[in-house]
């Protein structure tokens, strides 16, 4: 996660217009962008975030 912010909020931003503007999947995403899924969603569950696949969003 070398290239996100450190921020969960502000992880969450970039994360969700992401995975909006230019990823069908978090694990497209995950996958394109060489980060650990694990370790994303449980930073994003720490602010209580989980990811919604029928949405392709954390909400």
């Amino acid at each position: 996660m070398q290239e996100l912010p450190k921020d969960p909020m502000l992880l969450l931003s970039v994360v969700n217009t992401k995975l909006r503007d230019y990823y069908s999947s978090l694990d497209a995403f995950c996958e394109d962008m060489g980060i650990d899924r694990q370790s994303l969603t449980e930073k994003l569950k720490s602010i209580d975030y989980e990811y919604d696949s029928n949405a392709n969003q954390f909400i």
